[in-house]
């Protein structure tokens, strides 16, 4: 397994390298560790600078060291037998190099703490993590906590919510974790005005007919899904609710007490996120936990992928063997 870990020294970062460390990988696992720093003007804060600071390379040298302090520390504390621990510093923006990085190395995950510029700033501005979260080539896990103990797993029935559940299913770590199967039955509320009395009574029965069936919906929908988990191998149960998704993901995850949110999306980037938002993103921004979002497609062919490699590197063995 491939894991990017990105880190800036900052506290947030140190929770989810203290997550890394925590998580009992597969033999093998590969984990990169990566700090992006910027370059020339955007040091300093003003990248339209024509001229670059006086002081420019006294904030480069401090900055490097800081860096490097961070990466030693994270190949110390990441040191296991039976992983690889590659410490990078990268040149760049940080967003875009984590990003291309993620691209060169073949990650299986990105994991980024959650660092956030307040609830206006992350709207429109977006942070980091966010900006990660809508371009990575594979699934990204924003780190709140340094703990991964239990789960609550959103899914809607979507492509992107069975390929976050596949991955629940497929990943070893996740085996004998307390999980919980949310899914959410969002129906509106009829609008009353103008509406003849009578009539209006004909509609809300039909309203209550619509929740109600919604509801035997979803029951059936985390049902399968829990029975699917739990052939995998984790500890399942199931909470249906009625109302707006992601209040109500946020919410359960709060009473649940999850250290992760797990959830697939199909990503909206651009004007459509900033004026409409996703569940995904909001969730993203709420949470009280960590959050691992699995945009869609990005699992399924990562695992094509690790499927074509594994058949090529069979092949030369049998090649080799004749």
């Amino acid at each position: 397994m491939r894991v990017l870990l990105a880190i800036d020294g900052s506290m947030s970062s140190d929770r989810a390298r203290d997550l890394v460390a925590r998580i009992e990988w597969p033999e093998g696992t590969r984990i990169r560790v990566v700090a992006a720093l910027e370059r020339s003007a955007e040091l300093a804060g003003v990248p339209w600078l024509v001229a670059p600071p006086p002081d420019e390379n006294e904030i480069e040298g401090s900055l490097i060291r800081q860096y490097q302090t961070a990466l030693e520390a994270a190949e110390r504390s990441l040191e296991r037998v039976g992983r690889t621990i590659e410490p990078i510093l990268l040149r760049g923006r940080a967003a875009t190099a984590i990003v291309e990085e993620a691209e060169t190395f073949g990650s299986d995950l990105i994991v980024i703490g959650n660092r956030g510029q307040g609830q206006f700033g992350t709207m429109l501005l977006g942070s980091v993590s966010a900006e990660v979260v809508d371009h990575a080539p594979c699934p990204v896990l924003v780190a709140r906590s340094h703990d991964l103990r239990s789960v609550l797993y959103a899914d809607d029935g979507s492509e992107g919510a069975r390929e976050a559940g596949d991955l629940l299913a497929s990943w070893p770590f996740f085996r004998g974790l307390r999980t919980t199967v949310i899914s959410v039955s969002e129906v509106a509320i009829p609008w009353s005005a103008g509406m003849a009395p009578g009539l209006y009574d004909q509609v809300m029965e039909s309203y209550v007919e619509s929740v109600q069936e919604a509801r035997r919906e979803r029951a059936a929908l985390v049902s399968v899904t829990a029975d699917r988990l739990s052939d995998a191998g984790l500890v399942t149960s199931v909470d249906v609710r009625d109302g707006d998704p992601a209040p109500s993901i946020v919410k359960a995850a709060i009473e649940h007490g999850v250290d992760l949110v797990v959830m697939g999306t199909r990503g909206h980037t651009g004007l459509s996120r900033i004026l409409l938002g996703s569940v995904a993103r909001n969730v993203l921004t709420h949470a009280p936990c960590s959050v691992l979002i699995v945009r869609q497609h990005t699992f399924k062919e990562h695992r094509r992928a690790d499927d074509a490699a594994s058949g090529a590197e069979s092949g030369a063995e049998e090649k080799t063997t004749a």
